[in-house]
């Protein structure tokens, strides 16, 4: 196959790559533009480690064609918050809510849609929304706690 020169818009910065069209947005993030918070879990959409922003809603970039991302808004782990202060990263670290650690950039942008779209979520809709991204840990209580958080934190 051939590659293409494709422009990206992450975390508001252009990048120009040279990739095959149907590279997956992961990889692009991760080997091309080095940007490695951004995690491989499974490659088949399913366990969530890869979640990015594009356009505001959350999507699983090993699954996504850096074809099927131009044009769009990207944003990474990296994005949301240039120091890590984050009101979520915070909350992250006062829930104590990593062990590993390996699903939290995925855990963290799932949740930070959820309160860019609802600042007031019930404790329900924190796991509807938090739901298909796997904690390998099974810190699933903890996650809940540190959006509970913000959302107290921003009444």
């Amino acid at each position: 196959m051939s590659t293409t020169n494709f422009t990206l818009n992450v975390n508001s910065k252009e990048y120009t790559v040279d990739v095959e069209p149907e590279t997956p947005l992961l990889w692009v993030i991760r080997e091309y533009i080095g940007l490695t918070g951004t995690k491989y879990g499974c490659g088949l959409a399913v366990c969530g480690a890869c979640t990015v922003h594009i356009n505001g809603e959350p999507m699983r970039s090993c699954v996504l064609p850096v074809s099927g991302a131009v044009g769009s808004k990207i944003t990474t782990i990296e994005g949301i918050s240039e120091d890590g202060n984050h009101p979520m990263q915070e909350a992250w670290i006062k829930e104590q809510v990593p062990q590993c650690g390996y699903c939290q950039s995925g855990q963290i942008m799932q949740a930070v849609s959820l309160l860019n779209k609802n600042s007031d979520p019930s404790r329900e809709e924190i796991k509807s929304h938090m739901n298909g991204i796997i904690c390998r840990c099974g810190t699933y209580n903890r996650i809940i706690k540190a959006v509970e958080r913000v959302t107290e934190e921003n009444k």
